[in-house]
């Protein structure tokens, strides 16, 4: 009952009723933690995408030319880079590009 203190209605007073909306927040939290997974990934790929572009790029042109040069950099890190430090990004770019 303690964990349902949040819940609306019946879902936090009846018994049977708070451990079934219990046992449907646990599916829904363990579901959720995998999708923020994917949501992020993808928020990085965009903002990769979009900095790239700007640059006369593709993204998949970019992602490979790290592969061939052996740029180890993970695509969190490189978005990251590209939001909030642009000018070190565009460096990373020069150097993929020759």
């Amino acid at each position: 009952m303690a964990r349902t203190k949040g819940f609306t209605m019946t879902n936090r007073r009846l018994v049977k009723r708070a451990s079934e909306a219990d046992l449907h927040a646990g599916q829904y939290a363990f579901a959720g933690r995998k999708q923020r997974k994917r949501e992020m990934r993808k928020l990085w790929i965009l903002r990769i995408s979009e900095a790239v572009k700007g640059m006369g790029w593709s993204y998949r042109e970019f992602i490979h030319a790290l592969l061939e040069k052996k740029v180890v950099l993970n695509r969190k890190i490189l978005a990251n880079l590209s939001a909030h430090h642009p000018e070190i990004f565009e460096k990373i770019v020069a150097e993929v590009k020759k």
